[in-house]
């Protein structure tokens, strides 16, 4: 997985934190996602701080570290 910096706050992730990349999900066909979601590309990400615990984000809120 890709190193990455999160650019966008959330609840209990503060900006400039750590994530690896776990994989990444296209919605293109899910009918469950919103029709302003489809084509859209989710990347999961597992932080790097004491408590092990997995988000998802739009590449748009990630920074690639390991070029």
């Amino acid at each position: 997985g890709d190193l990455v910096r999160i650019t966008r706050a959330s609840i209990g992730v503060p900006v400039n934190s750590l994530g690896l990349v776990l994989r990444e999900r296209q919605i293109f066909d899910d009918p469950l996602a919103p029709e302003c979601a489809r084509g859209k590309v989710i990347w999961e990400v597992q932080m790097l701080d004491c408590v092990q615990r997995t988000r998802r984000y739009l590449e748009r809120d990630l920074e690639l570290l390991n070029v």
